[in-house]
């Protein structure tokens, strides 16, 4: 649309308002510019979307495209010459800060060359048009603040606009993670209750089979049978309760150790030593129950704090009759002062994504950012009731995270207590 546009004006200057300027000149540089672009819809398809270093090369391209026919056709004179803002939006609107950055430099380079060389415009030979020099020099002004502006505001709202809808994404992920346990739950209570009936006729059958044997080696065996059918039976009946979420299954129960001890097994392999500690001022450990939000959001800050360690990762669990405690600790660089605040919201930073992520943790470069683990992490655990807080336990750094509940959120027994009430 755009080179149209050109041809359209080049030909309605040349051929309706009869100016005089290198027409040939500007139709070359306009099919040059035409066979460039089909080049590259030949070369990767129609539907294709180019990589950020590619995609900044065909705007470049563009706008020293579109310089070459401002110099031809009067320079910033022009009043086309505001189209130098079009590759800028552009660019920061789909584009990295890197790339826009170097697209809006050459703006403003291909703008300060426009305002000293150029043609003069196409106007009527008799009275040459002729703009003062200060009136050329606000054009340039602003066309720089456009510039500037488009590059600095706008990439930023475009940036935020993706972290946010990678952050909605990535919940979704683990909200359709979650839906998806859930399913398999559903399952296993529905082939529960399909294997009940033929269970209940094997122990039937075998029942009346051990009325007719007497004692020995057949009687054994039908004894057995008939041990291990309500056997499957008693397991049966605890998978029908998967689907009702019922903290009493047992698949859902296990001790505060036993769970921070079985979400650490996947990160022995980082060569950092994990250290779990527990102390109560009750006797007994809490028996805490296990859910989808739990696992992912306790597992994902344990292994932010694996990836940024040096050399060990401490964890300690606290609890007393009131409150459960969660301590995470590593010997790493630490957080960033000014980010300690911030840290958990979803634009916050990612894994290097588009090459333009910030890191809050100092001196983490190679590992990336937490930006949209820590939202999801933080989220998920605030719907267990949980509150978490961030700081560095050391002058160094060592990062520390403190999850708290209140034993009633997690804690088995107390959370049925709870409901019941």
């Amino acid at each position: 649309m755009a080179l149209v546009g050109q041809l359209v004006a080049v030909l309605f200057v040349a051929n309706v308002l009869n100016y005089d300027f290198p027409l040939i000149s500007a139709l070359i540089l306009i099919g040059l510019s035409a066979l460039f672009n089909i080049a590259l819809v030949l070369r990767f398809g129609v539907g294709h979307r180019p990589a950020n270093d590619l995609a900044a090369a065909q705007l470049a391209f563009d706008s020293l495209q579109l310089g070459g026919l401002l110099w031809m056709t009067g320079g910033l004179e022009n009043p086309f010459a505001l189209l130098l803002l079009a590759p800028v939006s552009v660019s920061a609107t789909t584009l990295p800060r890197r790339e826009t950055f170097f697209i809006g430099a050459l703006a403003i380079l291909i703008a300060s060359a426009l305002a000293v060389f150029h043609l003069p415009v196409p106007w009527n030979s008799t009275t040459p048009l002729m703009l003062p020099d200060f009136y050329v020099v606000g054009i340039w002004t602003a066309l720089l603040s456009g510039v500037v502006f488009i590059a600095a505001y706008t990439n930023r709202v475009a940036h935020e606009a993706r972290q946010l809808a990678d952050a909605l994404s990535a919940t979704e992920l683990a909200l359709s993670r979650q839906q998806q346990l859930s399913a398999l739950d559903g399952l296993a209570a529905a082939a529960a209750h399909e294997l009940g009936t033929p269970l209940s006729t094997i122990a039937l059958a075998a029942k009346e089979m051990l009325c007719d044997v007497e004692k020995g080696p057949v009687r054994d065996d039908i004894c057995l049978i008939i041990e291990q059918t309500a056997r499957c039976r008693t397991i049966l009946s605890r998978l029908r309760k998967l689907d009702d979420d019922d903290a009493s299954s047992p698949f859902s129960a296990v001790l505060l150790s036993e769970l921070i001890a079985e979400l650490t097994r996947p990160f022995t392999h980082y060569g950092k030593t994990i250290s779990i500690s527990t102390s109560g001022t009750s006797d007994t450990e809490p028996v805490v129950v296990r859910n989808v939000g739990l696992l992912y959001g306790l597992g994902n800050l344990i292994e932010n704090a694996v990836q940024f360690a040096r050399t060990k990762v401490d964890i300690e669990a606290k609890w007393d009759a009131h409150q459960v405690f969660v301590v995470i600790t590593d010997d790493g660089p630490g957080i960033a002062p000014d980010l300690l605040s911030r840290l958990g919201e979803p634009y916050l930073t990612t894994h290097a994504h588009h090459g333009i992520a910030k890191k809050p943790f100092k001196r983490r470069d190679d590992h990336g950012g937490l930006g949209l683990g820590v939202f999801i992490a933080q989220t998920l655990l605030m719907r267990s009731g949980a509150s978490i807080e961030f700081s560095n336990s050391h002058m160094e750094g060592h990062a520390r995270v403190q999850i708290q509940w209140r034993r009633s959120d997690i804690v088995l027994n107390e959370t049925k207590e709870s409901g019941a009430l």
